[in-house]
């Protein structure tokens, strides 16, 4: 497959699944996860997660350097659910948080994964310290010999690591609303959209333009790659390729959707034939058309669609 069909696929794809928040849930834009182990964990296995209660700490959220504030050794940025590591040389990696407990005066947050990897939180006056435990070292002796970071407030950042990473980690913080407004059992499909809305409108009009909906999915694009494969190349293809792929999946959704044709998306139309049920008004009279010349029309379509994301070889 080549790189543009990989880029136009992975966007067009975020695109459905922003769409599908809108008929159950945010689900789809997340990756696949490994199946939890079925088989007994060993004694010296840490404590299953207790749950994130209210999430972690106001106080800990936000970003935290390693180094100088001009010129960050690392990059730590931390919502209520999640974490973000983001070196100078090395990989980006962004886990999701499914456990929060306290131990030894640490604030431990237990991540997705089979082996249920641990980060160490603590406050230490102005300062952050962080830990990662190895997956057989128990609760009781933490941190042991783990070795222990010591991390800082920053007024702001280098421009240059903002332009790179600033929409990806605003987006962590957005899919966290997203899970919340869209995904929690007992919220209505109009929660739902007041998320979506709230969450993608920038201009506070309360209408998302493409604009609004691609910066929207370049974020999660950023996201979803940094959880997946955080490498340089990958984070640089996630970066740069989705400034056009989050323009045309945006442009999309709003040709989709954009019932008056004003070229932004409000509320009422995302909730079209979605917030209610039909009332069952129809016709007692007429007869069941024939539905073969529309499955064959969706296959031309779909061979349209790939021979443009397939065109040109720059694999």
């Amino acid at each position: 497959m080549s790189f543009r069909q990989t880029l136009l696929g992975s966007l067009f794809g975020l695109g459905a699944a922003l769409s599908a928040t809108l008929f159950g849930g945010v689900a789809a834009a997340q990756p696949a996860q490994p199946p939890a182990a079925t088989t007994p964990a060993p004694a010296a296995t840490p404590a299953a997660p207790a749950g994130m209660g209210s999430g972690i700490a106001t106080g800990v959220r936000g970003a935290w350097v390693k180094g100088s504030c001009a010129a960050p050794e690392a990059v730590l940025y931390i919502t209520p659910r999640s974490s973000a590591f983001l070196p100078q040389d090395g990989d980006v990696k962004v886990q999701r948080f499914v456990g929060l407990r306290e131990a030894g005066g640490w604030t431990i947050a237990t991540a997705r994964g089979a082996e249920a990897p641990r980060s160490m939180m603590k406050l230490d006056g102005n300062n952050l310290s962080t830990a990662e435990p190895g997956p057989k070292l128990r609760d009781d002796a933490i941190p042991g010999d783990t070795p222990v970071v010591s991390w800082q407030r920053c007024p702001s950042l280098p421009a240059s690591f903002m332009l790179a990473h600033g929409e990806g980690l605003a987006a962590l913080g957005a899919l966290e609303r997203l899970e919340d407004g869209c995904g929690v059992a007992g919220r209505d499909m109009r929660s739902c959209i007041e998320t979506i809305v709230a969450v993608a409108d920038v201009s506070g009009d309360k209408l998302l333009s493409p604009a609004e909906l691609a910066r929207l999915m370049r974020g999660l694009a950023w996201v979803i790659t940094a959880q997946e494969d955080g490498s340089t190349p990958s984070m640089g293809a996630a970066i740069g390729g989705g400034m056009l792929g989050g323009v045309l999946a945006a442009r999309l959704m709003v040709e989709s959707y954009d019932y008056d044709g004003d070229g932004k998306l409000s509320r009422t139309e995302l909730g079209q034939d979605r917030v209610a049920l039909p009332d069952g008004t129809g016709s007692a009279t007429g007869s069941p058309l024939r539905t073969e010349g529309l499955a064959d029309g969706a296959s031309l379509l779909r061979g349209l669609l790939d021979t443009i994301m397939g065109s040109g070889n720059d694999e």
